[in-house]
């Protein structure tokens, strides 16, 4: 088929190959434009441009794509279908319908489940046992289109989101190209309203840290939250990122949430609610680099009784 691919993240990049490995004829690639990142703000390429690079694949990266310049320029391609995979934005009705079979989604959550912009963080982060990736017909309302194909999986208990990602990535791709091969067969089921549930944008705000909250809740935002914008604390008027931790039970009755239980050689401790207690193993310090937990201790002056989460 030709096919216009819609998609921006490494986790985009193994459902185009599995396009082109399938023999399909891939017509364009519409990715975002370059975005400044780390130090010097220097331009870098989307994931799925670098890829389509290599590929010699055309490429156009619209800084706005609810323009009439913007959709004449996709119908022009006359394209049997569109996909897309986490092109991070809301395609207006038009591109819908400028495929000749429309468009196509891989969404990695079981639908209705987490629909919106970061399903696997929050999958996570509430402690869901399971998850998935889903192929749908893309519709107006977000994520509501009807489902094609579904494939579940486990998450692990210690996963983290990039890694659970990388998983999907490659589980979606499989189940893309087993829905464009029995597309003629395939019956579309509508999503049952009732069981929806959101997956919101996440912000620099949804890293904080409550202590008052159970060291299993917070162990989850550990995992879940990566890349960014991880779960942090405050502590010496600095942001504090712990990158691993576990969770425990019986913590001291009398600590105060966040207040540090114990610091000495592999062994860091801080109080949660509920009497439970968090053991960090890795940690950075804002404008560090990450260190495990006895190099962290031995480079500062933290010491039992500090509290985390205060400025």
């Amino acid at each position: 088929m030709r096919i216009v691919f819609m998609g921006t993240p490494e986790s985009a990049v193994p459902s185009l190959q599995r396009l082109l490995s399938d023999g399909h004829e891939v017509v364009a690639v519409w990715t975002q434009p370059d975005k400044p990142a780390g130090r010097g703000d220097k331009m870098h390429a989307p994931a799925i441009k670098t890829f389509a690079l290599e590929r010699g694949l055309k490429i156009e990266q619209p800084p706005k794509i609810r323009t009439k310049e913007s959709k004449e320029l996709f119908a022009s391609y006359q394209a049997d279908l569109a996909v897309v995979v986490a092109y991070g934005r809301i395609l207006p009705a038009e591109y819908l319908t400028a495929s000749r079979r429309g468009c196509i989604n891989v969404h990695f959550s079981l639908l209705p489940r987490y629909r919106g912009a970061a399903p696997v963080n929050w999958a996570i982060v509430n402690g869901e046992e399971k998850t998935g990736v889903t192929t749908m017909f893309v519709e107006e309302e977000l994520d509501s289109g009807p489902i094609l194909l579904q494939r579940e999986t486990q998450i692990d208990p210690t996963e983290t989101a990039p890694e659970l990602m990388r998983r999907l990535a490659e589980s979606g791709a499989e189940l893309l190209g087993e829905t464009l091969r029995r597309l003629d067969e395939l019956e579309p089921v509508s999503q049952d309203e009732s069981k929806a549930t959101f997956a919101p944008l996440l912000t620099k705000a949804t890293g904080v840290i409550d202590w008052t909250s159970t060291a299993q809740e917070i162990e989850r935002r550990v995992r879940g939250l990566q890349p960014w914008p991880n779960a942090y604390t405050d502590w010496n008027s600095q942001r504090l990122i712990i990158w691993k931790a576990s969770a425990h039970d019986q913590a001291e009755q009398s600590a105060a949430p966040g207040e540090v239980l114990a610091a000495h050689g592999d062994e860091l401790i801080v109080s949660c609610g509920e009497r439970t207690a968090l053991r960090i193993f890795e940690l950075q310090l804002e404008g560090k680099r990450s260190l495990l937990t006895r190099d962290f201790l031995n480079g500062t002056h933290l010491k039992i009784g500090d509290r985390f989460g205060q400025d």
